[in-house]
């Protein structure tokens, strides 16, 4: 079997969509020897904010000499990057032989009437928990796919977990409000496990904080048992924060990712970081948490691909995330004239997401969609919005090539959307020769 006959095989199980339920994957779990029992694992849910705490978490944790597993989705560049080790994909060789494993397991339980129909993410959960046993990581970080309560890392007994945002996204499996939305992440709260959580409004936030009552769950929240002091941006690229906890006070930290909710992202990965040191009895160092900080990097977010002229990539895909970006863009990017190219999946609010770029003085967007199931028709006739200021583009491709010709260096250019289709854009500009920044 080859690489790309393994990925076929499991992106052939996209056709049994999304299945809430742990049924399955446990049942997979079970037939390969339940791995997930064996291994130290940190559970982070959230609407936005999960693949950059991630980051920053995994960073930390390797600063301090810890050999550290991540399994995070979608993937941008490659498939084999959503199971890692110390920030190396999963090897062809190793993603073949697991697939090898699990294909006769699945045929098993397909066969089951009860279960049939195990999904795409389940697997990947099962092979991500299967390989991070096998290769003896000292801690794994799980980033839940969908929700936490049914979402198929589930299944796992961290020894900490952490809800970093509440918005509104997949209203469709999740609820239709923030309290809905709520109860599922507070679903990843496990008893007497503690818990970190970021800057969530007070209505998700009571929430979550009945859950871990009733859990006996201690809690650690951002400006209460932990605090972060948003400074400035940092003059080059980042953000700069103080942190401070029962541990003391470390002052001029600093984001190698840009946007004003960056130091938040991080909080929660210090916090989560302090309590693991805790536990393990690990020194809780400032200098190794400056140098993890530093290392960082989650690609996508608010990414600079180029610097003259100035590309930034950000995959804002719900209305949260957008909020943000747009905020970012205004404070940070005043003096550019922005060309955004937009597009995003038909599932999600693409009209107030329109609104909110709208919202950015000076922006003109440009409306496209993408070959992916889902993606946005341009025929639905988003561009009455604003027809001034929002145009479409038939083919991204082009619309790109026209934008990047004609750009000086008082132009941005900002990707932005569904995580799909920046992803989709950025290997086009990194061929071209992006990422002089």
């Amino acid at each position: 079997m080859t690489s790309e006959e393994a990925t076929a095989w499991i992106h052939s199980r996209l056709a049994f969509g999304q299945r809430p339920g742990l049924m399955r994957v446990e049942a997979l779990l079970k037939r390969m020897g339940n791995p997930e029992k064996n291994i130290t694992m940190i559970h982070i849910a959230g609407t936005n904010g999960k693949g950059s705490t991630v980051s920053y978490l995994r960073s930390l944790l390797e600063e301090a000499g810890q050999q550290v597993g991540t399994f995070t989705s979608p993937h941008i560049e490659a498939f084999n990057e959503r199971i890692e080790i110390n920030g190396q994909f999963i090897s062809d060789e190793d993603l073949v032989a697991w697939v090898e494993k699990i294909q006769p397991l699945v045929a098993e339980i397909d066969r089951d009437e009860t279960l049939t129909g195990i999904t795409q993410f389940e697997i990947i959960t099962a092979m991500a928990l299967g390989y991070f046993e096998e290769k003896n990581v000292d801690v794994a970080i799980m980033e839940v796919g969908l929700g936490g309560l049914l979402d198929s890392t589930n299944v796992i007994s961290p020894m900490l977990t952490a809800i970093t945002t509440i918005g509104m996204d997949h209203m469709d499996v999740l609820g239709d409000t923030i309290e809905k939305i709520a109860a599922h992440k507070a679903g990843i709260i496990k008893p007497q496990i503690p818990l970190v959580t970021g800057n969530i409004v007070e209505s998700a936030l009571s929430v979550i904080d009945l859950k871990a009552a009733e859990a006996q769950a201690l809690a650690y929240h951002a400006g209460q048992e932990y605090r972060v002091t948003y400074r400035h941006p940092d003059e080059e690229w980042g953000e700069l924060f103080d942190f401070e906890n029962e541990h003391g006070k470390i002052k001029g930290l600093k984001t190698p990712m840009l946007g004003r909710h960056q130091p938040e992202n991080a909080g929660v990965a210090i916090q989560l970081y302090s309590l693991y040191c805790d536990l393990r009895q690990l020194p809780f160092s400032a200098k190794e948490i400056r140098n993890g900080l530093r290392k960082a990097y989650w690609p996508a977010r608010m990414e600079r691909i180029s610097s003259e002229p100035l590309v930034i990539i950000d995959g804002a895909h719900n209305v949260h995330a957008m909020a943000r970006l747009v905020d970012t863009m205004k404070e940070e990017f005043s003096d550019y004239r922005i060309h955004v190219l937009f597009s995003a999946l038909e599932t999600k609010n693409v009209n107030e997401m329109l609104q909110q770029l709208l919202a950015i003085p000076q922006a003109e967007i440009y409306l496209t969609t993408f070959d992916f199931p889902k993606a946005l028709h341009l025929a639905d006739g988003y561009q009455e919005l604003d027809e001034k200021r929002i145009s479409t583009v038939s083919l991204w491709q082009f619309g790109l090539a026209e934008l990047l010709e004609k750009m000086t260096n008082e132009d941005l250019l900002l990707v932005t959307g569904s995580l799909y289709f920046v992803s989709e854009v950025r290997e086009l500009l990194l061929a071209i020769g992006g990422r002089n920044g």
